[in-house]
């Protein structure tokens, strides 16, 4: 079959075409070919709009989905903490359920072809296995007292095999610098590296560099307060931290999620130590929880691999991908529909180890396709834009 449509993204090292094509084949949506400047037939429909690979969320919590607007904005990190243990587990099972399956379905929906989630429990294994995207899952660790880390590393390790009796693709992964005791954070970084494929919450927010350089800040003080255990005070940042922690890097693909503060030289630090490293931005989940934004532009710069995710319903008023993608178009100029698509689908394709498959339209894939609505005159996106599966 052929869609033809207003613009076509193949991404790939691609051009978009303008007044293009795309052949897929309709028995499994195995991308036959693409092109455009051809004559369009008179009776063909031509699609108003952008056609583009299947996204790729590169970072969520699809098991958090019952709660959302259920949070207070921009409380900082201390307080977004103090709502989530105040918060969770506070539905039944069947309502967390239906919020996953609703999720999954709306996602799947708009476009999304694959997932990079994270689990804390085994509510949503069921639903994804279900599902036709595909998700990789991080179960993500937590544990402040060195003497917890063999308990806590048993419990994922039986999570992670009741997930591949699910069959979805799982493994063990650190969670944050403030969660977890050294000892902890190694132990979790060797079974997801292990797997590999490793996902870390990093550098999300000023309050996580207070508490690594200097031992201070409302993050430092929440977590004494609640009688925990902190992480070395080091001088230096929480990425420095956890690389001096891991180690270098050589056989597995690393991605450091939000990284709002990170430097040019934790940037070239990284990618130093682990060449196969990405950074998943999550900017209205940034904005959620304290007005920030990651330092796109020097992130560009460096030449450090992104991906694009939507984080949590905590944290976030939907699991739309195109919202993040407006939100990088709206605070940083310069950045085209091309190149933040390449964020949203090839980043993360390729993070998942699934950039054969997924990522960018060419003969032999299979991303899926999607329509982007509603772009403004010059092909941009705008508040209206929104996006839905064409296969």
């Amino acid at each position: 079959m052929r869609v033809y449509a207003k613009y076509i993204y193949p991404l790939g090292g691609a051009a978009p075409i303008r007044n293009g094509y795309v052949d897929y084949d309709p028995a499994d949506g195995t991308i036959l070919g693409f092109g455009g400047g051809e004559s369009i037939p008179e009776d063909a429909t031509v699609l108003d709009g952008a056609v583009t690979p299947g996204f790729v969320n590169a970072h969520c919590h699809v098991e958090l989905s019952y709660m959302k607007s259920l949070f207070k904005r921009g409380t900082g990190m201390a307080g977004f903490i103090d709502q989530i243990n105040a918060l969770r587990d506070t539905a039944p099972l069947q309502e967390k359920l239906s919020d996953i399956q609703e999720q999954m379905d709306s996602m799947w929906r708009s476009g999304v072809s694959a997932m990079a989630d994270i689990s804390n429990c085994e509510d949503s294994f069921a639903i994804k296995a279900a599902s036709p995207m595909y998700t990789r899952t991080f179960l993500e660790v937590f544990g402040t007292e060195p003497e917890d880390c063999a308990g806590v590393m048993a419990s994922a390790r039986e999570l992670c095999r009741k997930a591949a009796a699910c069959g979805l693709d799982a493994a063990p992964t650190p969670h944050a610098c403030y969660t977890m005791s050294p000892e902890l954070l190694k132990a979790s970084s060797e079974d997801a590296i292990r797997a590999g494929f490793l996902s870390y919450h990093s550098e999300e927010t000023p309050e996580e560099e207070e508490m690594i350089s200097s031992g201070s800040g409302r993050l430092w003080n929440n977590r004494k307060a609640a009688g925990m255990s902190t992480p070395p005070v080091t001088g230096g940042s929480s990425l420095d931290y956890f690389l001096d922690t891991i180690g270098p890097v050589k056989d597995a693909n690393v991605l450091l999620v939000h990284e709002v503060c990170m430097t040019a030289e934790g940037a070239a630090r990284a990618q130093e130590m682990i060449p196969n490293v990405f950074v998943a931005l999550c900017p209205r989940s940034n904005i959620y929880i304290h007005n920030a934004l990651p330092p796109v532009e020097m992130l560009r710069r460096s030449g450090i691999r992104l991906a694009l995710g939507t984080d949590s319903l905590s944290s976030n008023d939907s699991l739309d991908m195109v919202s993040e993608m407006l939100c990088l178009q709206e605070n940083f100029e310069g950045l085209s529909l091309g190149e933040i698509l390449s964020w949203s689908c090839e980043g993360g394709a390729d993070f998942l180890g699934k950039g054969d498959i997924l990522g960018s339209i060419a003969p032999g894939k299979r991303p899926g396709l999607v329509l982007i609505d509603h772009l403004d005159a010059s092909g941009r996106l705008t508040t209206a834009s929104s996006s839905y599966r064409i296969v």
